[in-house]
Parts: C-alpha cells; structure tokens; sequence
C-alpha cells in the first residue's frame, strides 16, 4: 500500500456535488475530509434559496447520497416536484451533511487559499504522483491529501458586466447600484426595485428569471421600469425550446418573458455593450456601444449584471492544469460543453477521463469543470463524482461506465427558457407551472419567489415563498 493510500481525499465545497462526491467516498470506505468555506452545507444554494430550479426533485438527489438517507430514514420529497434552493438545502442537502458517515468528516469555515504539492513547486517533476498534496486554509493551516476534488464552484466569481471580458469603465465606482445574479427581487431586496427604473443585463436564465420576477413587481407598482439589454441581435436563445423543452418548468419560460417583452412591459435592446458606468445625482448613466461603433446613453437606478460566472483556477497555480484555452475547462470535456453547440439537455456523458489533468489526482468537478460554459445541471456533477471516486477507488471499469440521462432543452444551444413547472415546492399539481432555471448556478436558477401559473393563462401577482418568478 502506498503511504499516499493512509491520507484522505480532500474535497473542496459542502454543495450538491461536494456532499455527493463525500457520500461515493464513503461507500467506496476511502478516507476523506470536506472542506467549506461557508458556516453550513449548502452555503452558497442558501444565497439563492428564494429561487426555485427547473429540474425535479429525482434529477437533484444523488445515488450514493440517497441510500445513505434512506438508510438513516429520511423521508423523500416526491420526485417530481420542483425544489427552491432553500428546500434543496432543507430536505436534502442539511439532512446529508448531518448523516454520522459524513458530519465528521466536514469542516466548515475552512476557506483554501492554495493547492500545491509538498515540497514541489510546478516545474518539478521527480516523485510528483508520490508525493501528497498540500491544501493551504486562508487561517494557515496545511492539509495533506492523496487526492483533491475540487467542488468549489462558481458562485463567489461573477463575471464582469463590460464586453471583452474586462469591467466597463466606472464599473467598481458604480458598485452601489449594481446586483448580481438573482437578487431577490420580490422578497428581500424588493424596497431597491420597486417604483424604480431597472436594468438587467444578460441573455440567460438568470437573466430570464429575474426579469419576468421585475415584470412581476411593476404589476403591482406601476412606479417600476424593466429594460432588458443582450449583446446579441435576436432574443431567440433566450426565449429557448419552449414545448420542445423535456422540463416543462424551463421550456414555458421564454414564452411568458415574450409575452412581456411582445407588451412593451419589458423594454428589449438588443446590440447592447456597455462600455461605461457613471454614477449621477442618485442614480447610474449606462454609456452603451453599438457593433457600429456610435454610442448612447441611458440612465436606470439599478443594475442586475446577469452575466454569468467563470471558475477561479488561482487556487491550483501551482499545479499542472490542462485548461481549454477557451472554456477555462479541461482540454477534453471543452468541446463537450461549448454552449455554441450544446444545452444543458444535449451534454454527453462524461467522466474521470474528461476530468483529468497531467496533475494526478486533482480534479475539479461541478460548476468548476464547465469554466464559462452556463450549461451544467445538477445530475452531470453526481455522475462526475461517481467515475471520479470509482477510479480514486481503482474501479476502472466502474469509473468508465458513465451513464447520463439528462433532459432535452429543446434548443441546440445555451441559454434556453425555463418556465412553468408541476408544481410548487409540495408536489404535482395540475394548476401551478413554477419559472425554474436548469440546476445548477449558471444553468439557471429561479431569481424571486414566483407564482405558478399555466401556460394559457396570464402571469397573476406573486405568493413569494420558495417559487421564484
């Protein structure tokens, strides 16, 4: 046995996968510690709780977690019923961290700072797959672990809200009026958008959500203005696969959020980059610049920078990554993944060897393994941490059987609508169409709490709680 097989493999994250890659340890009786940044499991879902997803409750539970549950008693919510973030982390997410097979094993409050090997910067090569890794905690303290899965996500990294990849000028001075992905529009947050003039930028689902959750608040306040702005010429991907969408929840998004833009309750601009940010006498001018160069200006009391995320690879420096020079992730799964061509729904089944890095036992799994692509679902990260362990284990044949079944989105491409769902939190109902996102961060999340509502009817006023609009 090797004296890396006494060290635990060390995974980063307390979410959905980095509770189920701990779960697969476990059956596999590996040694392994979990470390979280936040004070709980599920941190980061909780900073979504309000929102609801678009895939049911079997897409959200993984395998190995559930016949840990099941053996413990838990009881299931019925499988067909769409979760808010605060359900998944309530009925599965808490209830999992808590199991006497994994509470031991995690660590909160344990931010990593670092990850390297012992002793070995990244330009030495001699004993390397030998050699145990090195975590480093914000605090200082040093973790050894044969292995590394890295779990951490996305969520703490936003993109910017400029065009090129780079902040528009005055984008840190106008910080005050800008929001981030789904902010909780008809809850929490509602005093800053209601009887306001709001700008959401993006062309995804967060962006989707929200807007239909603003359309939503200016029912009820007539004082509120929603503009849209995408880059592109055409709100098509946006608006998605509608019927063709296997997850009824995602697929009648679009249609209600056209609907508002088709009645001039959402204004739609399209071509849109914002080049600069000045803060004036309360409120922000947005400078935009057209593809043909000419420029405008437009001036909104808020921003919602719907932009999506992006990976931070900083964390692994030190260690021998094979990044897709496009995706930011692995060489191999890149094309797999690239949202020009695939959804959420049309993602093939992927593995330990589309995982891999010439660093040997470090993988990152997740919303971490798609870099910038906004097309992961919760059920692809469980498959991930399956193959994953099942190889850390020695299983190859296990850890190369990869099996996927994911939802069709309807479209051959990102950014599809979400939409009305069975139900609300507690189950099919034939009324109640809930507005859901793909699972998973950048897939889509529900931005407020939204009513649920049938395809043939008009959108009603909000009950809040868990349904996101």
């Amino acid at each position: 046995m090797s004296p890396l097989d006494q060290l635990p493999v060390a995974v980063i994250g307390a979410g959905p996968v980095g509770l189920a890659a701990a779960a697969h340890l476990h059956e596999r009786g590996l040694p392994f510690i979990v470390l979280e940044a936040g004070d709980t499991a599920g941190a980061a879902v909780r900073q979504w709780g309000h929102v609801r997803v678009f895939s049911p409750w079997r897409y959200n539970i993984d395998p190995a977690a559930r016949r840990l549950l099941d053996d413990a008693g838990w009881v299931a919510p019925d499988l067909e019923a769409l979760p808010s973030g605060a359900e998944l982390v309530a009925g599965y997410l808490q209830p999992l961290a808590e199991l006497p097979q994994l509470k031991p094993h995690l660590r909160y409050g344990a931010r990593v700072e670092a990850i390297s090997r012992l002793g070995l910067d990244r330009l030495r090569t001699a004993g390397r797959d030998q050699t145990p890794f090195l975590i480093r905690l914000t605090t200082g303290e040093e973790i050894l672990a044969r292995a590394v899965i890295d779990a951490s996500g996305t969520w703490g990294t936003p993109n910017v809200l400029g065009t090129s990849g780079l902040p528009a000028r005055g984008e840190t001075e106008a910080a005050a009026y800008l929001e981030h992905a789904l902010p909780d529009v008809l809850g929490t947050d509602r005093d800053r958008f209601g009887g306001r003039h709001t700008l959401v930028v993006g062309a995804g689902h967060s962006a989707a959500n929200t807007l239909l959750s603003l359309a939503d608040l200016a029912a009820a306040d007539p004082g509120t203005e929603v503009t849209w702005a995408i880059r592109s010429a055409s709100p098509a991907r946006t608006y998605g696969g509608g019927d063709a969408d296997a997850l009824p929840a995602r697929g009648a998004l679009g249609s209600r959020l056209r609907d508002h833009v088709d009645a001039g309750r959402i204004r739609l601009l399209t071509g849109f980059s914002v080049h600069a940010l000045t803060p004036t006498d309360g409120r922000v001018a947005v400078v935009v610049r057209h593809a043909d160069g000419t420029d405008e200006s437009i001036t909104v009391d808020r921003i919602v920078a719907a932009t999506g995320f992006r990976p931070d690879h900083s964390l692994a420096a030190e260690l021998r990554l094979d990044l897709d020079p496009i995706m930011g992730a692995t060489r191999t799964l890149a094309p797999l993944i690239d949202p020009n061509e695939h959804s959420c729904g049309t993602v093939p089944p992927h593995g330990v060897d589309e995982l891999a890095h010439p660093e040997i036992g470090y993988y990152a799994v997740g919303m971490k393994s798609y870099g910038r692509a906004p097309t992961f679902l919760m059920a692809t990260g469980y498959e991930q941490v399956r193959s994953v362990v099942a190889a850390l284990a020695g299983d190859w044949t296990a850890a190369r059987d990869v099996q996927l079944d994911l939802p069709e989105t309807g479209v051959c491409n990102s950014n599809p609508a979400e939409a009305t769902g069975t139900d609300s939190c507690c189950g099919p109902a034939p009324e109640p169409a809930g507005r859901g996102l793909a699972t998973g961060i950048a897939g889509g999340l529900l931005s407020a709490p939204l009513n649920l509502v049938s395809l043939d009817t008009p959108a009603s006023g909000q009950t809040g709680g868990c349904c996101a609009s």
